[in-house]
């Protein structure tokens, strides 16, 4: 099989793509990968050095939104699995329109290729942030959407196209939802990598707001373990979530990275809340589940792992801080 990752470049696409090549997902030990990445600041060359070397690996610079880059990448390739997106939604906030550029019209450049060229399947990743914000209990595939921030917002929009690229144009297309994932290699504006190394450096970490929002973990991992099987596995025009099964509050959050980089609560800023914030995420993993998936990585093992790793990869870090 041939397989371009668009967007492999970054933080959860390069994971999928180093698994992918070092045979880490049963169906899918002998693919090919063409990783097609903008290298915007969140992609990184570096993120893929160890399978640059690789006979089945091959990098093209190109932006989703272009068609152009499309055609040029994508003829001969058996499926699309689709990581591309400006993902982080502080930044959603105080500037929009890449969020909406990229993640709308970006998805819909990808699913019209797509046909373009006869690619047999495709699978774009979303996110849980979709569905807003639920007090009790976990969303279901089939929950109304509500998204509360721009980000959020755009997802949601590809969320939709894509359903209508199944439905109108029969294309073979399913969508994953997944939770806050973390592990190597996330880049330092996310909450867990950003406390890690500001801790790291001795600097203070902000929490915002009362800290009581919760938040349900996903190891990267696991995610990308529940793209490998949705990949191979999932029904054109659906919807699947991916979880990681671990609810934690901020503060909870908190507490555990500063206890992992030996640090008190005098290291904490609690700061103005973010806009528009939602309060808690939970979603029901089960529809995938079906399909075989369960979280493998323990929130406690992986959390030490990821402070453990980057403490030990400064140079990989320090620069993108910088």
């Amino acid at each position: 099989m041939r397989l371009l990752i668009t967007g492999g470049a970054g933080f959860i696409g390069s994971h999928f793509v180093r698994t992918v090549l070092q045979g880490g997902y049963p169906g899918l030990e002998d693919a090919e990968v063409t990783v097609l990445d903008k290298l915007t600041y969140a992609g990184n060359l570096a993120n893929l050095a160890p399978v640059e070397a690789l006979d089945r690996y091959r990098f093209v610079k190109g932006d989703i939104v272009s068609a152009e880059d499309l055609d040029a990448a994508l003829p001969g390739h058996d499926a699309i699995v689709n990581f591309a997106a400006e993902s982080h939604v502080d930044r959603s906030i105080t500037g929009a329109n890449e969020f909406v550029l990229t993640n709308v019209l970006g998805a819909q450049q990808v699913f019209e290729a797509a046909l373009r060229h006869d690619i047999p399947r495709v699978v774009h990743v979303s996110t849980d942030e979709v569905y807003g914000s639920i007090p009790i209990g976990s969303w279901r595939e089939d929950h109304i959407l509500e998204p509360n921030s721009p980000y959020s917002a755009a997802k949601a929009g590809a969320d939709l196209i894509a359903r209508a690229y199944a439905t109108t144009y029969g294309l073979n297309v399913s969508v994953t939802r997944c939770s806050n994932n973390y592990g190597p290699y996330q880049y330092p504006e996310k909450v867990i990598p950003l406390f890690v190394t500001n801790l790291i450096d001795g600097k203070n970490v902000p929490l915002y707001g009362d800290g009581l929002n919760i938040r349900d973990w996903l190891h990267v991992d696991d995610h990308c373990h529940g793209i490998a099987l949705v990949l191979q596995r999932g029904a054109p025009g659906e919807f699947y979530n991916i979880g990681g099964g671990r609810e934690l509050m901020n503060k909870e959050l908190t507490a555990l990275l500063l206890e992992a980089c030996d640090a008190d609560w005098d290291r904490v800023d609690y700061v103005e809340d973010r806009l528009g914030h939602d309060r808690r995420y939970s979603v029901d993993h089960s529809k995938l589940a079906a399909l075989g998936y369960e979280p493998r990585v323990a929130f406690e093992d992986g959390l030490a792992e990821t402070v453990q790793w980057y403490r030990e990869n400064r140079a990989w870090w320090e620069p993108l801080k910088a």
